[in-house]
């Protein structure tokens, strides 16, 4: 090779070895897309109805389709809708039973219109507050557990499950209307201290039910009240009031289902010892006992009585053998002649109100 030739060769090499090296430029196309994120969801947490209406809202406007679905547990009736660009909306058509745990799960992948995802998934935890005091009023007494009857033009369907328990945080409007030949102080009653009213006729529910007895609607009892209200299942010993009158001579009147059943002369307590005035529950009955105590002079006792029916402490209706009724004679009890304390105790259900006035 001539030299002049290899020159030219060798310069070449050196100027390409020379050169700087080419380096790739990211375009603004191939920059990393930002990630999507949960902005809100509400309610945020903590106690709500059983029938609330559940919204989630992204940093960003969504995909309209291939997104994956978001998830409650335990699982409603219902469903989810884009209620804006940028946020997801689940509308229930059930409801949950009280102090039910639900948890709403938002899962990682869901994407945003610009390609960005979610890259974690995201959870919201409740617990369901207790239903409206007037759907459990109307449910006692749609079930024949109160001395008024519950008249809507709006009361869910029977049979739909979904409807009545939908109606336990939103109950339809109406309202209530007396039953005839119930007395006065019993309309009294509802009128002014209707606790006491709804606590006996949900003790009856619980007896009939096989439920504890304590008076308290729990979400067992909500749920058997349901049922009950599914299938008609009626109260089937229909609705008993007594009043204990210590006007002289002092008495006991039974109503049953608007009718008066019994009218009896009846004792109450001595002086030092009387009966307790007021409205009572029925909570205990006894065909018979031997009841024992201590009488005013210190003195102890033991008594033979049958047709036992407590309704508050110590007090009870039952019979009592004396010689005569009609006055104070006990130590805080109602006491009865045989043939009414007998007659007596087959009404005398659990949750019964027993009303003694002076």
């Amino acid at each position: 090779m001539e030299r002049p030739q290899l020159i030219r060769i060798l310069t070449c090499l050196v100027a390409l070895v020379s050169a700087p090296a080419l380096v790739a430029v990211p375009t603004a196309a191939a920059a990393s897309t930002p990630a999507l994120h949960v902005s809100s969801v509400t309610p945020r947490g903590g106690t709500v109805a059983g029938n609330t209406t559940l919204t989630v809202r992204f940093s960003a406007p969504l995909a309209t389709s291939g997104q994956p679905q978001l998830k409650l547990s335990p699982g409603l009736a219902g469903t989810w809708s884009q209620a804006t660009a940028s946020s997801l909306r689940f509308t229930p058509k059930s409801a949950y039973l009280p102090e039910t745990r639900v948890h709403l799960t938002i899962p990682a992948g869901i994407k945003a219109a610009d390609g960005a995802v979610l890259a974690h998934a995201v959870t919201a935890t409740y617990r369901v507050g207790e239903p409206s005091g007037a759907r459990l009023t109307q449910l006692l007494a749609d079930l024949r557990y109160l001395p008024v009857h519950f008249v809507s033009r709006r009361d869910p369907r029977a049979s739909d499950e979904n409807a009545q328990l939908w109606a336990l945080y939103s109950p339809p409007s109406g309202r209530f209307v007396f039953g005839h030949g119930w007395p006065a102080h019993l309309h009294w009653l509802w009128a002014v201290e209707n606790s006491v009213v709804l606590r006996g006729a949900l003790m009856d529910f619980e007896s009939q039910r096989g439920l504890p007895m304590d008076g308290d609607a729990g979400p067992q009892v909500w749920d058997a009240l349901i049922q009950a209200r599914l299938h008609w299942r009626l109260n089937r010993s229909g609705y008993t009031y007594a009043l204990a009158s210590e006007a002289s001579p002092e008495s006991l009147t039974l109503w049953h289902n608007g009718a008066v059943v019994l009218r009896t002369p009846a004792n109450t307590g001595i002086p030092g010892s009387g009966t307790a005035q007021g409205t009572f529950p029925v909570y205990q009955r006894l065909r018979s006992q031997v009841m024992q105590g201590t009488n005013p002079d210190g003195s102890h006792y033991a008594d033979y009585v049958q047709w036992v029916a407590y309704f508050n402490g110590g007090d009870a209706v039952h019979y009592m053998p004396r010689s005569d009724y009609g006055s104070p004679q006990s130590l805080g009890c109602v006491e009865l002649p045989y043939a009414a304390a007998e007659r007596a105790w087959g009404f005398l259900s659990y949750g019964t109100l027993v009303s003694v006035l002076g």
